[in-house]
């Protein structure tokens, strides 16, 4: 050992990926935490804690994301991990009920960062990153299905709804089976909205109380049903993709039952202009919504790269 190490300094040695004798994804992530090398490492814990609050028969798994994450493939990796019930509740931006009932019927596009967004205008499309959205392929199919399902409702006598149950008959009633939220609605995992009139189907709802002013959205709904999930469960991890509502929502509740046990972010997001989309998970420990004593990670990485990873190791691992 080299004489600039202090002598009493213990750690795993690092070690080199041997590619030849790795056969799954769950070996390589294994095989990244013992390489040592920077967010490879922490990619590697991450499917570790993942494993673990899965596996975990006393933990309730929360699960929160941005909306714009639905607009590309990772939408299919959300669905599967709702699908094999990896998550029991899911907390998320309007966003995600946007682009998962939109794609349901209607084509997103590739495109570019560096796109002429004047020309783009001009022509009928938007553009979200380096995804490529027709006009008609998004306000215009989603007016169409969510208003056709409050029309329903409505004139069945429901006169107030929480975000959740909207969820769960908008999974029913407006999207095609390869979506996040039919699989939440066929499994009854609880979808909450803490900014529902935010979006695309936000301003439907708006819209249509316009017209129907004894209609409401009954928010409290929402958190009585979070409550008494925080409040009954023996552990609690979260797996954050990004941050915003989505992730102070989930970070908020769990503060009143002494902090989640297991944790892992996916953030691209910087600490240092004091966002709450950036903080590290250890920040949240002065809050006591992360406990000190928690099994945590946090993974500085784009989530369209590194989610497939984890859910295709985890996967293997349920399925072996």
């Amino acid at each position: 050992m080299s004489k600039r190490v202090p002598k009493d300094y213990k750690a795993d040695s690092v070690r080199d990926i041997d590619l030849s004798s790795i056969k799954t994804f769950s070996d390589l992530c294994e095989s990244l935490i013992s390489a040592g090398g920077f967010m490879g490492k922490n990619l590697g814990l991450a499917v570790r804690i993942v494993k673990d609050m899965i596996t975990d028969e006393d933990c309730t798994v929360f699960m929160s994301f941005t909306g714009n994450t639905v607009a590309t493939g990772l939408r299919g990796v959300y669905k599967t991990m709702v699908e094999k019930r990896l998550v029991d509740v899911i907390i998320t931006t309007v966003g995600t009920l946007d682009h998962d009932i939109a794609r349901s019927w209607r084509t997103y596009y590739q495109g570019d960062f560096f796109e002429d967004d004047t020309r783009l205008l001009k022509n009928g499309f938007h553009r979200l990153g380096n995804i490529i959205i027709p006009f008609e392929n998004y306000g215009e199919i989603i007016e169409e299905k969510v208003r056709k399902v409050l029309e329903r409702i409505y004139n069945d006598g429901t006169r107030e709804i929480s975000t959740y149950e909207l969820c769960w008959l908008l999974g029913k009633e407006a999207v095609s089976e390869d979506s996040i939220l039919y699989w939440a609605y066929k499994n009854k995992v609880p979808i909450i909205i803490p900014g529902p009139l935010d979006g695309a189907v936000g301003s439907q709802l708006w819209f249509f109380q316009q017209i129907h002013r004894d209609f409401r959205l009954n928010v409290f709904k929402d958190e009585e049903l979070l409550s008494n999930i925080v409040f009954e469960a023996k552990k609690t991890g979260a797996i954050i993709i990004g941050g915003g509502i989505s992730k102070h929502h989930l970070l908020w509740w769990n503060q009143f039952r002494g902090g989640l046990d297991y944790a892992i972010q996916i953030s691209t997001a910087i600490e240092y202009d004091g966002s709450l989309s950036g903080a590290r998970l250890d920040e949240a420990i002065s809050w006591k919504k992360i406990s000190d004593k928690s099994i945590r990670v946090n993974v500085i990485a784009d989530a369209t790269i590194a989610l497939p990873l984890i859910v295709r190791a985890i996967l293997e691992h349920i399925d072996e």
